[in-house]
């Protein structure tokens, strides 16, 4: 089959992967508008140090069916969002990590990530893709015209850091469109129609790394590590919960469940261009990871990225065509790759790794979603730049 148009895969041009929907826009009623007043009360909330006691009052026991049975797609997203930010502060917002998720959290969160076949903690589409607005809705999906919606403490880098995320999201969604194109060239043997899409892509991304060079302007390091990535680590190959987190009164018993963080490895527009170019990764714990990452992401764009690989013959067209405008564009989009890994991995050393160690949970030398990052952000690069082509 080909690859469809974005649409199938709740996609589009204008916001990529981004939500299609206007978040500050959807309304909640019943318990939903409770949950949701509590769980934007957070940045009010945390700073008490008494989350889980506040949180454990405040918040009703419910399995949430009846708002599952009768909500649109975009209310479940954020009521992911809500609850998934409230679980991340019940486990991080006080000292000592609990093993044992209450009802009040564990039932719905367990029932909304199952409604959505997503994982039962906060996820990237929640931290970023479905936890956006626009001030004004005529105008672009850019810095200057958007804000992040739900927060743990709140403050400018906080914003900041989720919000380049966005803006890169939106500016991605131009590049995906054209991805479809490029294996069709490919399959009907159109050299120029393939290099002329590869060039306007690299165009894409040259913008795409533009946006990501700003990370610094408004999110300090030392702010980034200590009041906004503690929040956002996972339960898995984490020494704060080696045995994961009990999740009360739900279908997984009183068996711990252990589940990685949130991370911009969640991202799908990177594996994407990995699928098309052909980009592979050894067959090392680096690469079991990357596929363990794969069903964090939304189900619709993990069929994108499916699609994208079983379809994409690319690598080898370019290099069985003897066609130098062609490598030139295919490896403009590898280096660009390469580049942005590269930007990763030096924010990588001065936003985590330089840092001074802190509470257990949130370690100098293991990412948000588990991992020795450093280690693995260098062999991203270095297999990147190993896939440049020549003819």
């Amino acid at each position: 089959m080909n690859i469809l148009p974005l649409e199938n895969y709740d996609m589009s041009v204008e916001r990529g992967y981004l939500c299609r929907f206007n978040a500050d826009q959807i309304e909640f009623s019943d318990v939903m508008e409770h949950v949701s007043d509590v769980a934007m009360s957070l940045p009010q909330i945390l700073p008490t140090g008494r989350v889980r006691e506040i949180l454990r009052a405040r918040l009703p026991e419910t399995d949430l069916a009846a708002f599952l049975s009768n909500c649109s797609d975009a209310q479940a997203r954020l009521a992911m969002v809500h609850y998934s930010f409230m679980v991340q502060s019940y486990v991080w917002g006080e000292p000592d990590a609990p093993t044992t998720l209450p009802k009040c959290l564990a039932v719905p969160m367990v029932a909304i990530a199952d409604h959505l076949g997503q994982q039962p903690l906060l996820p990237y589409s929640s931290y970023v893709l479905d936890n956006w607005a626009r001030f004004e809705k005529d105008k672009p999906i850019a810095l200057d015209n958007i804000y992040m919606r739900q927060h743990f403490l709140g403050g400018q880098d906080e914003a900041w850091f989720v919000l380049i995320h966005v803006a890169i999201e939106a500016q991605a969604g131009s590049a995906l469109a054209l991805m479809g194109p490029i294996v069709e060239c490919v399959e009907q043997d159109d050299l120029d129609g393939a290099q002329r899409h590869l060039e306007n892509m690299a165009e894409i991304w040259a913008k795409i790394n533009a946006i990501f060079d700003r990370m610094p302007e408004r999110c300090d390091p030392y702010i980034y590590f200590e009041r906004v990535r503690p929040y956002i680590h996972g339960w898995r190959d984490n020494p704060a919960l080696p045995n994961g987190i009990i999740y009360e009164g739900t279908r997984f018993g009183s068996k711990a469940q252990a589940f990685r963080g949130q991370t911009g490895s969640q991202s799908s527009i990177v594996p994407a261009m990995d699928a098309l170019l052909g980009i592979g990764h050894a067959a090392d714990p680096l690469k079991e990871y990357l596929d363990q990452l794969h069903i964090y992401r939304p189900t619709e764009h993990r069929r994108f990225i499916d699609d994208v690989r079983a379809r994409s013959r690319l690598r080898g067209f370019v290099e069985n065509s003897g066609h130098r405008g062609l490598a030139d564009a295919y490896n403009a989009n590898v280096q660009a790759i390469s580049d942005f890994r590269t930007r990763h991995l030096e924010y990588a050393a001065s936003y985590i790794n330089k840092q001074g160690k802190t509470a257990a949970g949130n370690d100098t030398d293991v990412g948000t979603g588990g991992t020795p990052f450093m280690k693995y952000l260098k062999k991203h690069r270095d297999e990147t730049k190993a896939n440049l082509v020549k003819v």
